[in-house]
């Protein structure tokens, strides 16, 4: 398990829910209907704020300035001609 900077402990109750603690909802951003993803790294199970900031932060992996899809457009102009 990995050192973690000021660690929480919460209970789950009997249908798999876990109260957040308040201190990490703030610094995360996590408010009402926020919604989280969860997986599975080395064992350990990490959740991750779908937020806004979230998205802008990873914006740039994903983006393409429009490249794949005008790719994808030229290449069905193709097949539509043949």
């Amino acid at each position: 398990m990995k050192t973690v900077e000021n660690p929480s402990t919460s209970v789950v109750t009997q249908k798999g829910q876990v109260v957040i603690p308040s201190k990490w909802r703030k610094r995360l951003g996590i408010k009402n209907g926020t919604r989280v993803h969860f997986y599975e790294d080395g064992g350990e199970l990490r959740m991750v704020p779908i937020t806004a900031e979230m998205i802008d932060k990873n914006f740039g992996v994903l983006a393409h300035k429009g490249k794949l899809l005008k790719a994808l457009a030229d290449e069905k102009k193709k097949e539509r001609e043949l």
